[in-house]
């Protein structure tokens, strides 16, 4: 009996390898590993709308480089950030870039302190859920660093 289930180990041990070695191949053949990042948004004064049209290609270049399926990404917006969702709700293709990037599974997350500084109602930022808001901008920025999140402010 012990033989017969030598064959079945065996086959079994080369499918994972085979799965495993697939998976490897893929992330050589896209030249990066799988990814955890976070982009830091807290606005471009006094061009706003030039840095906002930046940050979001450097997100569009970074998941498709990669690929949706291997890229987590949060962008947390404080500060002046928080002006790229308000501006998206009257821009439309501003508006379109942000759901093209949430379809991908950017998360855009808003600093609650910001939001009572300036007494801005989240429900007028674009697209923005209940789930989107941090406490702190800077404290989730440290808290996902410290969850394996690599850091970016582009």
């Amino acid at each position: 009996m012990k033989h017969s289930c030598r064959p079945i180990a065996t086959a079994v041990a080369l499918l994972a390898g085979l799965c495993l070695g697939g998976q490897a191949a893929q992330a050589e053949e896209r030249g990066y590993a799988d990814q955890k990042v976070v982009y830091h948004n807290d606005g471009g004064a006094p061009d706003n709308a030039k840095y906002f049209g930046k940050i979001l290609r450097n997100l569009k270049n970074h998941v498709r480089a990669l690929g949706a399926e291997h890229i987590g990404v949060k962008v947390v917006d404080h500060g002046d950030g928080v002006i790229l969702l308000q501006m998206a709700s009257t821009a439309p293709e501003l508006a379109s870039q942000i759901d093209d990037l949430r379809q991908d599974g950017v998360q855009f997350l808003v600093c609650k302190n910001t939001l009572s500084e300036r007494k801005i109602d989240w429900h007028t930022l674009y697209g923005v859920q209940e789930q989107d808001l941090v406490t702190s901008g800077v404290a989730e920025l440290i808290d996902l660093q410290t969850k394996g999140y690599l850091y970016v402010h582009p």
